[in-house]
């Protein structure tokens, strides 16, 4: 298990862009889960919407690939030395609005790995509901 400190040394993000707040499992090889509490002090509910509060689909996404990102690093064994890049996404689609209050589940399964080329499948869940899924594929950056 990972906490926002060990978090914030394997990957680069920050407040308020850093969307994950905890690992709580990880093989090192191929599939992770990590978990964001959804609190209503979240920046981007004052205007997402000011009467109904929705965590916006493309940060549900961002957290996904932060996940990802530190999956990738891992594997890599480049933990705190470098950037994972989102390249691309296929499939996703959102089933659920993810709101203030909700912890959203987020697992990722590596499905292809060429070099430090990744593609992962993705689920994010509130309790036992689908909220989102899909594909994402990501790069290790260049210093």
């Amino acid at each position: 298990m990972l906490d926002i400190n060990d978090i914030k040394k394997i990957i680069p993000h920050r407040y308020p862009f850093l969307l994950v707040d905890k690992v709580i499992e990880c093989d090192d090889d191929s599939h992770i889960v990590g978990i964001k509490n959804v609190t209503h002090n979240e920046p981007f509910f004052p205007g997402h919407f000011p009467e109904f509060p929705v965590m916006p689909g493309v940060l549900i996404v961002e957290a996904m690939a932060q996940v990802a990102c530190i999956l990738a690093l891992r594997v890599l064994n480049k933990e705190g030395h470098a950037s994972v890049l989102f390249t691309g996404i296929d499939g996703v689609k959102f089933r659920k609005p993810v709101v203030p209050g909700d912890t959203l589940r987020m697992e990722l399964t590596k499905i292809k790995q060429r070099g430090e080329l990744f593609r992962f499948q993705g689920r994010a869940t509130v309790g036992d509901a689908l909220a989102c899924e899909g594909q994402l594929q990501a790069v290790l950056g260049k210093d």
